[in-house]
């Protein structure tokens, strides 16, 4: 058993390739107790995704510590809360492969979430078929149900609920929220209504998730009327305790619908149903509508707020970027970006991408080129995503030789799940094409190709392109089209 559930086939491998994780704390967590040196105090202070922790937890045994199982699973909760899946799954393979710990069917659970998050849908796949009969119930079918739903496969999440149906793991709320809230995502609203209609005549009751699904899904749709009744049956509704939640989804709907004044309303009921639990994530939705309200003196008013917790995430330090982004504020912007540099913070790029960006979209390159020069002369090695940023706005500027090496420095940083501009990757191919410099091309395409970006045929497709005087060109043509589609999906829904 212990083969089949604790080895990895990508025990060594995801060690070595990047993920970029969402957010890290900027100060080392500290377990509370008296002693000075905690396990976890040391692997929070290794923020960086690039670099293994299994060191840290060899030294640990090594010096003679205990370390129990329930220590590990603890430890992986915490950095799962916090979005520092590589590190999280690392634990989880070494706590099996090293310690021989058994695994139980939500440490499996976990695991599989884990790998879909770090590896991808495929390989969670590879494992849990992998996973012996004994071991696979709810738990596990409900962490691939996840998988799936948060990447909006809806068909095979669709095929994996009707599996749970059968086996008869679906008698609660849990797996009907997934399934409604994946519905409300991808716009399939007859389902939604049919799927609440089942659950009702199966008589499971909505919980405080389902409500806020419900709510979200009035609010994408601008269905204020049902918003309202709905809202108005939890507020009136004993067994249902309000929480900002649902006030900052409302806020959503009567935002999208033009009703200001009702969306400054919810805004002020949600902040003050802040508690401590999630208090940085409700400042951080705050801080995101106040600014697509334009109002800047009630965003740094949040922001005030946000920095008086015991603690600093490097997602508020993104978010409140992207507010005063929004609200044309660079200068602000800057002030905010030093003060992430100023305290005690772990690597994450996507703070100083998020002004990276902005320059490049103004065509502010001195600026974006200086602070690029910065970072690396520190010793930083930049991730994909920033040399990308650089070669998409070289790109729109006309500089497509700068725009060709970073996009190579791109193709040489990348990690799993990352994409590059397509549009910018097929201007470059079309540049160098153009000068005859086959070699540089054919090694982009070859970076790009091994990290998993390209199908065999699109790859194969794109050389040919390169390589032949009579082409077939249109995948160029394609490629760029396809990527401004994505724009405009992006682009329809503001809040």
């Amino acid at each position: 058993m212990r083969n089949l559930v604790g080895s990895n086939p990508w025990r060594f491998s995801g060690v070595s390739r990047i993920l970029r994780v969402l957010f890290y704390s900027t100060e080392a967590q500290t377990p509370s107790s008296t002693t000075v040196d905690y396990l976890y105090s040391r692997i929070s202070r290794s923020g960086n995704p690039r670099v293994s922790i299994v060191p840290v937890l060899n030294q640990w045994v090594e010096e003679g510590r205990d370390l129990k199982q329930a220590k590990l699973q603890k430890i992986i909760r915490q950095l799962r809360k916090y979005h520092r899946f590589r590190h999280a799954l690392q634990i989880s393979e070494w706590m099996s492969d090293e310690r021989n710990h058994g695994l139980s069917s939500g440490d499996i659970a976990v695991r599989l979430d884990l790998i879909s998050k770090v590896h991808g849908l495929e390989q969670a796949k590879k494992y849990f078929d992998s996973i012996p009969d004994s071991l696979t119930g709810y738990q596990t079918y409900g962490a691939l149900l996840n998988c799936y739903a948060e990447k909006k496969y809806f068909e095979e999440a669709e095929a994996i609920f009707q599996k749970m149906r059968e086996l008869d793991f679906v008698k609660g709320p849990l797996s009907y929220n997934v399934m409604l809230k994946l519905y409300s995502q991808v716009g399939k609203h007859e389902k939604f209504d049919i799927l609440m209609q089942e659950m009702e005549g199966k008589g499971i009751k909505c919980n405080k998730a389902t409500f806020n699904i419900r709510l979200n899904a009035y609010s994408a749709t601008s269905d204020i009327e049902g918003m309202e009744k709905l809202l108005m049956k939890m507020e009136t509704d004993p067994s249902v305790i309000m929480d900002w939640n649902a006030y900052v989804a409302a806020a959503k709907g009567y935002l999208k619908a033009g009703q200001v004044e009702k969306g400054l309303t919810m805004l002020r009921r949600a902040e003050k149903l802040i508690g401590n639990q999630g208090k940085w994530f409700a400042y951080e939705q705050l801080l995101a509508l106040y600014a697509v309200l334009g109002n800047k003196d009630e965003v740094y008013r949040i922001w005030n707020l946000y920095k008086s917790m015991d603690r600093l995430y490097n997602s508020g330090y993104v978010c409140m970027l992207r507010s005063l982004l929004k609200l044309d504020d660079i200068d602000g912007s800057e002030k905010i970006l030093e003060e992430w540099e100023s305290g005690k913070t772990c690597l994450d790029f996507r703070v100083p991408y998020i002004l990276i960006s902005a320059y490049c979209r103004k065509g502010l390159f001195e600026k974006a080129e200086a602070y690029v020069k910065r970072l690396t002369e520190s010793g930083k090695e930049l991730d994909a995503g920033i040399w990308n940023c650089m070669s998409t706005g070289y790109r729109m500027n006309g500089q497509m030789e700068k725009a060709v090496e970073t996009m190579k420095n791109a193709a040489l940083a990348c990690q799993p799940e990352w994409k590059p501009n397509r549009f910018t990757l097929a201007s470059c191919l079309e540049y160098l094409k153009g000068k005859g410099d086959m070699e540089v091309a054919h090694e982009i395409l070859r970076l790009l190709k091994e990290q998993g970006l390209f199908s065999t045929g699109m790859y194969n497709r794109l050389l040919n392109c390169i390589n032949n005087e009579n082409p077939d060109s249109g995948i160029l043509d394609e490629m760029k089209k396809d990527h401004l589609m994505k724009e405009d999906d992006q682009a329809i829904n503001v809040i």
